[in-house]
């Protein structure tokens, strides 16, 4: 069963995630041969807020 944890800075409209979980689905049964009912992906958000690079918030930029 695989699974796949992606972390985002949050922002993106439904269309968009619906998206991506579909297209890392398809990439993960092509690719791992997994079958598609037993591929999870799973979409973090985070604020702004509670991102830094280099010792500064995504916000502060």
């Amino acid at each position: 069963m695989p699974i796949v944890n992606i972390k985002l800075i949050e922002g993106r409209t439904d269309e968009q995630l619906r998206g991506l979980v579909n297209d890392v689905t398809e990439a993960v049964h092509k690719n791992a041969k997994a079958p598609k009912e037993n591929i999870h992906v799973i979409i973090e958000e985070m604020k702004p807020e509670h991102y830094g690079v280099a010792g500064v918030r995504k916000s502060d930029q």
